[in-house]
């Protein structure tokens, strides 16, 4: 299974947990919808990023999409050779999930040109890089740039090379980084390198689940890196579909988890990114739903 239905698959569990609140949930992804067919982010005007969120919020509440709509603003950006890498890989997202919602088939032409662009952001050792024609391979664009090929219905090519690229992107405590050099892991790059390295059938050690489960923060939640301040709603939902992809039990930290994912919540419908947030988005919200999934298997 891909990348993009394991997560959406999980966040389709997360109803089972709101309970009556999941309607307004629904509305919230509703409402961020533009009349140009795109989703707002942090802003009032439609955002590629945010689109992929608000498409994928409404399926996993089993809402409804306006196909013609999302059509319409994904058309605007034509073939999406002009579009930096991680904008591509929203384009390749939203088409996806617009072929499922519509039972239709990416049209080849999309496929062809999208296949052509990524190509760009390889490394001359197989990674994904951010930037087109780099040497440095990085954890978060081999999860955005396999998923991207996985919703193109593309191959995974020169898999050694990319496995390579991110066993050297290791750290010392047996984790990873985004980027070269950094001495200590993180939450997030960890869990974009384990989803590939599972993606391409690769084992990963005991070690991994254990570190991650002490990122768990005394109130609840997981941090993005060891030293961070507060745990935040991004590291707590992609720790918890990493340690189930291992697997590696989170079931001691599942409780704690719960509150602190309903303590982001409020009665818009929504999640806040974290206790210092003062903005509701429909990313955070998405990634809200996914760590409810998670979290409803043992609640």
């Amino acid at each position: 299974m891909s990348i993009r239905l394991e997560m959406l698959q999980v966040a389709r569990l997360a109803p089972e947990v709101l309970g009556e609140a999941a309607e307004l949930v629904l509305e919230f992804f509703k409402a961020r919808q533009n009349p140009d067919g795109g989703f707002r982010g942090r802003s009032a005007e439609s955002d590629l990023y945010y689109t992929v969120f608000g498409i994928e919020g409404i399926t996993a509440m089993q809402g409804t999409l306006d196909i013609d709509r999302l059509k319409g603003y994904l058309q605007t950006f034509g073939l999406g050779e002009h579009l930096d890498f991680v904008h591509l890989c929203c384009l390749a997202r939203c088409w996806a999930n617009v072929a499922q919602a519509s039972e239709q088939a990416i049209p080849e032409v999309l496929v062809h040109s999208m296949s052509k662009a990524l190509e760009r952001y390889r490394t001359e050792e197989g990674g994904f890089a951010p930037t087109p024609s780099s040497s440095q391979a990085t954890a978060y664009a081999a999860f955005t740039g396999v998923a991207a090929l996985q919703d193109l219905g593309l191959p995974i090519s020169n898999r050694k090379g990319l496995i390579n690229s991110l066993e050297n992107l290791k750290t010392g405590d047996g984790v990873w980084a985004n980027e070269l050099g950094v001495p200590v892991g993180s939450t997030n790059a960890t869990a974009a390198a384990v989803i590939v390295m599972r993606q391409l059938e690769m084992p990963v050690e005991a070690r991994v689940g254990e570190w991650l489960l002490r990122q768990v923060d005394l109130q609840g939640g997981f941090k993005a890196a060891s030293l961070a301040p507060i745990p935040d709603l991004l590291s707590t939902a992609t720790a918890l579909h990493t340690l189930a992809s291992i697997p590696y039990s989170f079931d001691s930290v599942a409780d704690k988890c719960l509150d602190f994912v309903d303590s982001l919540w409020v009665n818009e419908g929504a999640f806040y990114g974290h206790w210092h947030e003062d903005l509701l988005d429909v990313e955070y919200t998405s990634y809200g739903l996914l760590a409810l999934g998670h979290l409803s298997v043992v609640a």
